[in-house]
């Protein structure tokens, strides 16, 4: 079993766009359409390579959750990269700025963005294979 694809209801899926093109440059939009989600037209986007993608929706209406707060909802969900200054510089280069440096860590190293809609995304570069050391939290 494994996580195929995350459904982010969005404000805008240009911006959304704008954002997961940076983090993501070898994936694409597999496939979009229109319709109607419990009676109310929305337009959809699937983002992503040929095994994972990101579904994007624009028919929400309101902010998303404090992420300072406590409210139920979403926290963030993350990425695992292979280069993580890659992902930084490509970020910065299309406007987004670092929102949270993670802990030093010897065997990890992770920063968190917010994504035009206010998702926190985590992406993380893993120094070991080994689970014991890149799950611990010195």
């Amino acid at each position: 079993m494994y996580l195929e694809h995350v459904n982010l209801v969005v404000n805008d899926i240009n911006q959304a766009l704008n954002f997961y093109r940076a983090a993501f440059p070898h994936w694409r939009v597999r496939s979009q359409g229109e319709g109607l989600w419990s009676g109310k037209p929305r337009t959809w986007v699937h983002f992503g390579d040929d095994y994972h993608y990101l579904a994007f929706s624009d028919n929400g209406i309101g902010d998303n959750r404090d992420l300072s707060g406590h409210q139920v909802g979403l926290a963030h969900f993350a990425y695992v990269t292979e280069d993580l200054d890659g992902v930084i510089q490509r970020l910065q280069d299309a406007g987004f700025e670092v929102d949270k440096v993670g802990p030093e860590n010897p065997y990890r190293r992770n920063v968190y963005f917010k994504d035009p809609t206010g998702f926190e995304v985590e992406f993380v570069e893993y120094g070991s294979d080994i689970p014991a050391q890149r799950n611990n939290d010195l």
